[in-house]
């Protein structure tokens, strides 16, 4: 009579992705809105993954989870499982359909940088199909459906490019900037601020204002292209950064009436996965987008 005894299976593939994640991203809540499911989902994941196991891979705080040592010796061999996982269904994509390409960028660089250079893009590159996806952080690579990533950056990623620096300055329409002489007069005027780049202020006071307090006065917006739509209707003074409203500048519909303005920490910066997972229709659209920076 054939022996058939229960064969012992891998623990859920879902519970791996919810321990991985958050461990690698230190807490259920950020693992959660990666994998775009519930904190309470990656906690019953977790769980049922811990009693599988017969160990605890966390302790649980009032403020928050921390790794247990089994845990912690675990996780950089999960983490390069998923890495590796992740290249792999990238490779699928790519030989599936390799003129496709996929690029994840700020919403402000995709209105107002990306869309107006894509049919410069499109005419270079023909056979290729862009796609475009808005938004705020850059994605992992690794982990998402995305080709290319585009972002303003302190540093440029490995196999990166950095497109162009960016100038930080103030502009307005040519009425209001008539009633602007110096820096000083900003000082009791309307002045609009992008609620992510709220800083780009002080970045600029510290130099055409140096040692004098500085509080811009107006209205925040959450969404760039909405302070420059203002911008444009003449309701104050934007904080700008130059590559993102330099059509406005070259039409006169925005003028900077300061003059030059302060060089910004932060590059447009292009990348895409590293070495030889990059493929060459994406390299070439690399290529072709540093030249129309």
């Amino acid at each position: 009579m054939a022996v058939a005894p229960p064969f012992p299976r891998l623990p859920s593939l879902n519970a791996l992705r919810a321990f991985e994640a958050s461990a690698r991203l230190g807490g259920f809540a950020l693992a959660a809105e990666e994998l775009r499911v519930t904190p309470g989902a990656v906690g019953a994941q977790i769980k049922a993954l811990e009693n599988e196991i017969g160990a605890p891979l966390f302790k649980r705080h009032a403020q928050g989870v921390e790794l247990t040592a089994i845990g912690a010796r675990a996780l950089p061999r999960f983490v390069e499982a998923f890495d590796r996982l992740g290249e792999a269904v990238q490779e699928l994509r790519q030989d599936a359909a390799p003129k496709r390409i996929h690029i994840a960028t700020l919403p402000a660089l995709a209105q107002l940088w990306l869309a107006p250079r894509l049919p410069a893009l499109r005419a270079a590159l023909p056979e290729i199909e862009v796609s475009v996806t808005a938004v705020e952080t850059p994605p992992n690579l690794k982990r998402v459906p995305f080709d290319l990533c585009l972002f303003y950056t302190d540093d440029v990623p490995t196999d990166g490019i950095r497109i162009a620096g960016d100038e930080i300055l103030p502009v307005c329409t040519p009425e209001l900037a008539r009633r602007i002489r110096a820096p000083q007069d900003l000082l009791t005027m309307t002045c609009l601020t992008d609620s992510a780049w709220a800083d780009d202020w002080s970045t600029w006071a510290a130099v055409a204002l140096p040692g004098q307090a500085f509080t811009p006065r107006g209205p925040v917006f959450s969404l760039y292209a909405v302070a420059v739509e203002e911008a444009l209707n003449g309701s104050g003074i934007l904080i700008a950064r130059k590559a993102l409203v330099s059509r406005h500048l070259d039409a006169g519909d925005l003028v900077a009436p300061l003059g030059r303005g302060v060089i910004g920490r932060q590059s447009i910066t292009l990348w895409t996965l590293p070495g030889p997972a990059a493929s060459r229709n994406q390299r070439s659209l690399l290529d072709v987008l540093r030249e129309l920076g």
